[in-house]
C-alpha cells in the first residue's frame, strides 16, 4: 500500500523524489478509504480538508441543478484526484461519487501545503495537475461549444482510451463504467443521442459495442472526426 511500491506513483507524485522525501509523502498519505459503488466520496457543501488520490475505481463528480437534475462535471480514474474544487472556498463544490468499489489515498491539505513548501518538486507536481485539470476543462468547453453529438461521443471515447492506456491497459477495449445517460449529461446529449452515436459508430465499422463493452477498431477515424473531417 505504499506510495514507493504503487505502479500509478508517477501519475502522483514527482519521480525525483529521493527515499527520505517519499518517507516524509507516504506519512502524510497513511489513510486510504474504501468507497462502495454509488456512494459519495463527499457531497457539495461538505467542508474541505483534503484531496483524494484514487488508488483503484472510477467516479464521477457531478452538480445538481435547480430543478434537482444531476449535471455530471467529469469522470476520474486512478492515478487522478480529486477534491481539487474546495480549495478555492474550503467547501466542495460538487458530489464525487464512485462508479465503482474504490479505493483513495486521503492527503490532508493543509500537510499537503507544508510539505509542498519544503519540497519544491513536489510543489511543482501539484501545480502542473491543477494545470492539468484547467486544460480539461477548457476541452470540455470546447467539446460543448463546438462539436456536433457524434464528434463529442469520438473524443470523449479517444480520450478516455488515451488515458487508459497511460495507466497499462489496453488502447483499444475498454468496459464504460457510467452509463449512457452519464455520458450524456457530461457531453451535454441526450440519452437517445448517445445512442444513436453509439450505433451508427458500430455499423461504420470504428466500435464493437457490447452493452457496457466497448472496442474501438478505427481510432484513427475517431480522431478525423474530431478533427473535423467528413466522411470518415
Amino acid at each position: 500500500m505504499a506510495c514507493s511500491s504503487c505502479n500509478l506513483r508517477e501519475l502522483c507524485l514527482p519521480v525525483s523524489m529521493s527515499p527520505e522525501q517519499m518517507d516524509r509523502v507516504e506519512a502524510m498519505v497513511a489513510t486510504r478509504r474504501t468507497v462502495a459503488r454509488g456512494d459519495a466520496l463527499f457531497r457539495t457543501g461538505d467542508a474541505f480538508t483534503s484531496l483524494y488520490a484514487i488508488r483503484t475505481g472510477f467516479f464521477k463528480t457531478c452538480i445538481s441543478s435547480e430543478d434537482g437534475r444531476d449535471q455530471v462535471t467529469g469522470f476520474q480514474m486512478a492515478g487522478e484526484l480529486l477534491g481539487l474544487d474546495g480549495i478555492g472556498t474550503d467547501r466542495h463544490t460538487c458530489d464525487a461519487v464512485s462508479l465503482e468499489d474504490s479505493l483513495v489515498c486521503v492527503i490532508p491539505y493543509h500537510m499537503l501545503e507544508d510539505l509542498s513548501r519544503e519540497l519544491s518538486d513536489l510543489q511543482r507536481h501539484f501545480h502542473r495537475i491543477m494545470s492539468r485539470e484547467i486544460v480539461r476543462d477548457h476541452g470540455v468547453m470546447l467539446l460543448l461549444g463546438s462539436m456536433r453529438a457524434e464528434e463529442r461521443l469520438a473524443a470523449f471515447l479517444l480520450n478516455l482510451t488515451q488515458r487508459l492506456q497511460t495507466r497499462g491497459f489496453s488502447s483499444s477495449s475498454l468496459v464504460l463504467r457510467m452509463t449512457r445517460e452519464e455520458i450524456g449529461s457530461y457531453l451535454g446529449l441526450k440519452l437517445e443521442t448517445v445512442s444513436r452515436a453509439f450505433s451508427k459508430f458500430q455499423e461504420d465499422g470504428l466500435l464493437e459495442v457490447k452493452q457496457r463493452q466497448i472496442r474501438v477498431l478505427a481510432p484513427e477515424a475517431l480522431q478525423a472526426l474530431v478533427n473535423g473531417s467528413t466522411g470518415y
